[in-house]
């Protein structure tokens, strides 16, 4: 199974480094629905993809050297949808953040697969 592993994380790879990042929540900043939740981390989406709600596939990105960490594999219970978020050079301070962040509620979930 190593080789599908490679597989992905090069998939990845090529997604992340073809595309514009769009940084549209900075760290500090609120959620445009959720004003009391404060970005941890810089988050945006990848301009030109789309993810499971229709929007670019989201991206957390970190303060560290800028290749691919990790993904987050969510179940969102109150959108009713799943998706991946991918975490582009993130420290383990902002991993455990973004983490956190996925799981705080009861109504989203989420795993992180480390690279």
């Amino acid at each position: 199974m190593t080789g599908c592993n490679e597989g992905f994380w090069k998939a990845l790879d090529e997604l992340v480094n073809e595309s514009e990042i769009v940084i549209d929540r900075p760290k500090g900043s609120a959620h445009p629905k959720f004003p009391d939740f404060i970005y941890p981390v810089d988050y945006g989406y990848l301009k030109d993809t789309a993810s499971m709600d229709g929007a670019g596939i989201d991206v957390w990105v970190g303060s560290g050297d800028k290749q691919i960490d990790a993904v987050m594999c969510i179940v969102d219970l109150m959108k009713r949808d799943s998706e991946i978020k991918i975490l582009i050079g993130c420290t383990e301070e902002e991993k455990t953040e973004v983490y956190r962040t996925h799981n705080e509620t009861q109504y989203m979930k989420g795993i992180m697969i480390r690279r």
